[in-house]
C-alpha cells in the first residue's frame, strides 16, 4: 500500500494544481492524505478548502489540526488509510465471490472471521509512506511539531509486523521545487537533523511537489497499478472457507 502524507498550511501559489496532482497520484494507486497544521491563528478559508480538495482528489482524508495535535493525527490518518484500503479490497472480493455488498452483510460467524483477517492484514501488509512537508515561510513556527510527528510516525511504523518504509520530502528547495531528504527507510531517526538545514521560503509549490513524489514512487516501486487498474502489489493469505487467497491491497 502506498501513501503520500502532505503536511501543509495550504495556499499553494506556484505551478500546477495540487488537486490535479493528487488525482493523478490516486489514479496510479497512491492515496494522498493531508494534515493542515495551524499555529496561533486560522489557516484561512482558501487554505482549508484546498486541503480538503487535495485529499478528496487523492482518495484520502484531510484534517485541520493545531501543532499540538499533529503527531497523533499523522499516525491516525496513516492507520485509517490502511484500514480503509483493506476494507475496500475485501468488500470487492466479497461482491465477486459471495455476491454480498460488504463485510456487514455477512452472517455473524463469517463476519467475525473476515474482520479478524482484515485486522491481521492491517498489521502485516507492506506499507510505504512518503511524507511531503511544506517548508514555505508560513510553516516556520510549526516545524518543531512536524519533526515530532515524523519521529512518532517512525516509531509507529517500526511497531508494525509488516514491512513499513518511509521517505521524506520538503518543498520548496533552494534550486528545486521539491527536495528528497530521506529515501525509503525503515527508520527515520536521523530525519531530525535535516530540519536545522531547511531554509524557509515564501512560495508554496504544492502541485509540483506532489508530482515529484509521484515520480519517486514510479522510480523506486515500479508499476503500481496493473493493466486492469488494480494495485500491483498482492498480499497472499491462506484460503478461508472458499474465499480467494489473493487479496488486492
Amino acid at each position: 500500500m502506498n501513501q503520500i502524507l502532505l503536511i501543509t498550511d495550504g495556499g499553494s501559489n506556484v505551478g500546477a494544481s495540487p488537486v490535479v496532482a493528487a488525482a493523478q497520484a490516486y489514479e496510479e494507486g497512491i492515496i494522498v492524505n493531508v494534515a493542515g497544521v495551524i499555529d496561533d491563528g486560522s489557516i484561512g478559508e482558501y487554505g482549508a478548502s484546498e486541503i480538503a480538495e487535495i485529499a478528496r482528489a487523492g482518495g484520502g482524508m484531510s484534517r485541520i489540526v493545531s501543532s499540538k495535535q499533529l503527531s497523533q493525527t499523522v499516525q491516525m490518518m496513516t492507520r485509517q488509510t490502511v484500514v480503509g484500503t483493506i476494507r475496500q479490497a475485501v468488500n470487492q472480493e466479497l461482491r465477486e465471490v459471495f455476491g454480498v455488498s460488504s463485510v456487514e452483510s455477512l452472517p455473524p460467524p463469517k463476519r467475525a472471521e473476515v474482520v479478524q483477517v482484515m485486522e491481521e492484514m492491517g498489521e502485516t501488509a507492506p506499507l510505504r509512506v512518503a511524507l511531503l512537508i511544506d517548508a514555505s515561510a508560513s510553516m516556520k513556527p510549526k516545524l518543531l511539531a512536524v519533526e515530532e510527528a515524523i519521529r512518532d510516525l517512525s516509531l509507529s511504523l517500526q511497531a508494525r509486523s509488516g514491512d513499513s518504509l518511509a521517505a521524506v520530502f520538503h518543498f520548496p528547495g533552494d534550486q528545486e521545487m521539491c527536495v528528497l531528504d530521506s529515501p525509503w527507510t525503515a527508520s527515520t531517526d536521523r530525519i531530525g537533523s535535516l530540519f536545522g538545514r531547511l531554509r524557509m521560503k515564501g512560495t508554496t509549490p504544492t502541485g509540483p511537489a506532489l508530482v515529484r513524489v509521484i515520480e519517486y514512487f514510479r522510480e523506486t516501486c515500479g508499476k503500481i497499478r496493473t493493466e486492469d487498474g488494480q494495485p500491483a502489489s498482492l498480499m497472499k493469505l491462506e484460503d478461508t472457507d472458499g474465499m480467494r487467497s489473493d487479496y488486492v491491497v
